[in-house]
């Protein structure tokens, strides 16, 4: 059989591929040479052999071509390891072939891999949103590529303006990354808070959506993250805590005196409202009452921003539902 590698006719290296992929005692020192060779013969046993071991298929998928890395990722199974690496060197096809296979063990860090080398491919996103393993900061960032491709249509910028656009699609992004953080474990909590630091996003305007709307574990890890105060004193001060020391713990945060002062008004005002959705939505509109009656023009520009992200919030839930309810009539 070693012999027979050498055959110049590729019908023969065929005939023997064939015959020996499904074979579990069959010699090392001839599936390999046959797992290099051209596509077609090489596919049988990239495909069926159980002979390769991860090693053997990272080193394959390192040295080979996008058709050797696409036969890894139809594997039958495909191990952690050898999923990470395709993620790391993988092509769009390639990676679409392995995250559309059943048989395929991706960790975590994987997806995110994928999510940031290949998240601009609308079909890799789609695969990626639709899994519920996907690391909460890699599904943030997939929300960000997709406002930004939404923005970059052309048609969409004659239609509505570019100003308008970015201003629509940040708003959306917030809301959706708003809705996310209330579905996030504790345990993913500290890294999305993260990710949206580094990534700019835990604005004054944000983190005061958050707060109006009752997303309490993810406003709480977003303080602690910002203020370096451990956990157990923020949640602490934010639950119990004295009106002076509330207002400590958002300046300690970095927010602004005026800001810091609107911040604590609406903590103290959460304390007192009771813990239902449509008494929380209403500490925003109190607010922006109160500063518009104060003449206050800063915080009245921060909380209209902030009322127009919980009614492009209320939005979206009516359409789910109105969704929802249309397909049970169905």
């Amino acid at each position: 059989m070693i012999f027979l590698l050498d055959d110049p006719a590729p019908k023969v290296r065929l005939a023997l591929a064939e015959a020996l992929a499904g074979c579990e005692d069959a010699p090392r020192a001839v599936i390999l040479p046959l797992a290099e060779d051209q596509p077609e013969i090489a596919a049988h046993i990239i495909l069926c052999s159980c002979l390769l071991t991860d090693s053997d298929l990272v080193d394959l998928a390192a040295k080979g071509s996008d058709v050797t890395r696409m036969l890894i990722a139809n594997r039958s199974f495909v191990s952690r390891p050898v999923s990470a690496a395709l993620a790391e060197i993988g092509d769009v096809p390639d990676v679409l072939a392995l995250l559309e296979n059943e048989g395929a063990v991706l960790s975590r860090r994987s997806l995110a891999r994928i999510a940031d080398r290949l998240g601009h491919d609308a079909e890799i996103r789609a695969l990626l949103l639709d899994r519920d393993d996907l690391p909460s900061d890699a599904r943030h960032a997939l929300v960000e590529k997709i406002g930004t491709a939404l923005a970059g249509f052309g048609l969409i910028q004659a239609a509505v303006g570019t100003g308008r656009v970015e201003r629509i699609t940040r708003e959306a992004c917030d809301v959706a990354t708003i809705s996310m953080a209330g579905e996030v474990s504790p345990a993913e909590m500290p890294a999305l808070v993260e990710h949206l630091r580094l990534a700019g996003r835990l604005t004054p305007v944000f983190l005061m959506h958050a707060l109006c709307t009752g997303r309490v574990e993810f406003f709480a890890a977003a303080i602690t993250d910002l203020s370096g105060q451990p956990e157990r004193r923020v949640r602490s001060v934010l639950s119990d805590g004295r009106e002076a020391a509330v207002r400590a713990l958002y300046e300690t945060a970095g927010l602004g005196a005026d800001i810091s002062a609107l911040f604590t008004e609406a903590t103290m005002l959460l304390r007192r409202e009771a813990k239902g959705a449509e008494d929380l939505l209403s500490v925003s509109e109190r607010l922006l009452s109160r500063a518009r009656a104060a003449g206050n023009a800063s915080c009245q520009s921060m909380l209209e921003l902030v009322e127009r992200l919980a009614i492009a919030e209320q939005r979206q839930t009516a359409r789910s539902y109105a969704v929802i309810a249309a397909r049970d009539a169905a």
